[in-house]
């Protein structure tokens, strides 16, 4: 059983940055992709970032230039540092894991910018 749970989410004014994490427990094996994705009240839920267990890197459009994804093999952690953070940001992040073929979620943390 995989298990993912986020932190980090939390009220910053438009311009602030936030640190988003994800802390894996269970059989996570060598070779997978992770990837951190948000849903915006009333909306569907989108890809922010996602990495290669090679450190190959995708990112929204959105997120290009102000949002890094990273992530920690050996500790098997995942991270999103967001900078120059919008209103438009603002949603539930979740950390997702893709191992052959399954996916795993955690439950999400939310991220809330003020303008």
């Amino acid at each position: 059983q995989v298990q993912l749970v986020e932190s980090g989410g939390d009220l910053v004014q438009a311009g602030g940055s936030l640190r988003l994490s994800c802390a894996t427990s269970g059989n996570i094996f060598s070779i997978n992709v992770m990837a951190w994705y948000r849903q915006a009240p009333g909306k569907q839920r989108e890809l922010v970032a996602s990495i290669t267990n090679g450190w190959n890197t995708n990112y929204a459009d959105s997120a290009k230039g102000r949002f890094t994804i990273s992530r920690d093999n050996a500790k098997k952690t995942l991270n999103l540092q967001m900078n120059s953070l919008k209103p438009e940001d603002t949603a539930v992040y979740y950390c997702n894991l893709v191992q052959e073929g399954v996916h795993y979620w955690g439950k999400g943390t939310l991220v809330t910018v003020s303008s």
